[in-house]
């Protein structure tokens, strides 16, 4: 009989301790987040490439939005280059294991990229670092917000490993109002 009460007082403790541990709710994103909301809206690009072989104006449309949930945003953009058209769906969110930002991209040339970011202050830095015909490169690209409206870009890319860098492109991205669709 002991044994069983025993068992039986064991059991109600440990449904308390999981009760008690479980989680009330769905889950809610962070202040790092929250941050991501900045971006939230519709933005056009106006700028210019100085890479190498692609030199010349670059623009662009972009539209980001909160998933659902509000732990990341998705983005479109229409794009415009010295290199050609080309239109890139991306993801933003933050890694509070790293506690970094992530952007994961894939555009309508085949590529994807993934870039881990911070920020500070108004100045969003985001790194990647991948192979070119078999040669790696860094890329940097900063963001700073200027305003509530408006923000600027600079694109720098090494083959160095981080100890000289060049720039490739600036550009400055102004949000717009939303257009609705007419009837």
């Amino acid at each position: 009989m002991k044994r069983i009460i025993g068992s039986v007082a064991t059991c109600v403790l440990l449904g308390v301790s999981i009760h008690a541990q479980a989680p009330q709710g769905p889950p809610k994103p962070g202040p790092e987040v929250e941050r991501l909301a900045y971006f939230v809206g519709n933005w056009n690009e106006q700028g210019k490439s100085t890479a190498h072989g692609m030199e010349g104006p670059v623009s662009s449309t972009q539209e980001w939005e909160w998933v659902s949930g509000g732990f990341f945003l998705e983005g479109h953009s229409v794009n415009k280059s010295p290199a050609g058209d080309f239109s890139i769906m991306s993801v933003l969110g933050y890694d509070p294991e790293t506690k970094m930002y992530t952007y994961n991209a894939f555009d309508s040339w085949g590529e994807s990229i993934t870039a881990k970011g911070s920020v500070s202050g108004d100045t969003w830095t985001w790194i990647t670092e991948s192979m070119i015909q078999g040669k790696p490169i860094e890329t940097r690209l900063t963001e700073k917000e200027v305003s509530k409206t408006q923000y600027t870009l600079k694109y720098e890319s090494s083959t160095d490993g981080g100890k000289t860098w060049s720039s490739d492109l600036e550009s400055t991205f102004t949000k717009v109002a939303a257009t609705t669709p007419s009837k």
